[in-house]
């Protein structure tokens, strides 16, 4: 099923990709929010013409303080994201849980130079999420300059070969997954990406906290793959910074904050 009809277009003519790799505070929205504007200065600075965080990345991924953590897209906490992408005519994609009516749900923020704020939410849980959160229904498509097709996911849909496969049959040639992966599982997920890059020709991003979050030791390797499948960049495992990817040039670099 095709599902082209929610796509939404970027104006950008650039093609700077930039993921953040950061640590997470607890449950911390404001503290959060502060450490993003970082993040967002450095890759403005940069370049980068869309920068997106790991799963959560607002309030840390926390299932459990999520009911009392969650909003909504038009909180006015956001509005300086808002400001920032109309600015600088950067992209944001930013992770929190927000409610839909008696939903809670798992979420990216994204903000577009002076459009309407969208929310993507998890289509597809991890087996420990359903006892907190709802499936989000509807995917969300990012045009870039009519030429470019972004498919956002969010953790465990890459493991979901549905969603993969969803994002290639709607034309997407760049897939990024907003994560928090942790030393035990990060290995899998790695090979896993680098496979949905070569089975599908799609640029493809990992953005990972590093520290801990949700009781989770978080492994960082923050990465970029080519479309034949092989590592272009990949961050350190310890580590706070960006990577950023120009699709254009093909090449990558990485600052630390």
């Amino acid at each position: 099923m095709a599902f082209l009809n929610f796509a939404h277009k970027i104006n950008i003519h650039k093609m700077k990709i930039c993921i953040v790799q950061t640590s997470a505070l607890k449950g911390d929205i404001s503290g959060n929010i502060t450490k993003h504007l970082q993040f967002i200065e450095l890759a403005v600075t940069n370049g980068a013409d869309m920068i997106a965080f790991p799963e959560l990345s607002i309030t840390g991924y926390e299932p459990t303080l999520a009911a009392e953590l969650a909003t909504t897209a038009t909180d006015d906490r956001l509005d300086c994201f808002q400001k920032l992408s109309n600015n600088h005519r950067i992209t944001i994609c930013v992770g929190l849980p927000t409610r839909l009516e008696q939903q809670l749900l798992i979420s990216m923020i994204i903000f577009q130079p002076n459009k309407e704020r969208l929310t993507y939410s998890k289509q597809y849980l991890y087996p420990t999420e359903v006892d907190y959160f709802s499936p989000g229904t509807r995917p969300v498509y990012l045009h870039l300059d009519d030429d470019m097709i972004i498919a956002p996911a969010i953790c465990y849909e890459l493991s979901v070969p549905q969603h993969s496969e969803n994002a290639h049959t709607n034309g997407a040639s760049v897939y990024f997954a907003s994560v928090l992966n942790s030393v035990s599982g990060v290995d899998n997920d790695l090979k896993r990406l680098a496979d949905i890059a070569r089975n599908y020709n799609m640029t493809t991003f990992m953005a990972n906290y590093v520290g801990e979050s949700g009781g989770y030791a978080c492994a960082g390797k923050s990465s970029v793959w080519y479309p034949d499948g092989t590592l272009a960049a990949q961050l350190d495992g310890q580590n706070e910074g960006i990577l950023i990817y120009d699709t254009k040039t093909k090449t990558a670099f990485q600052k630390q904050l």
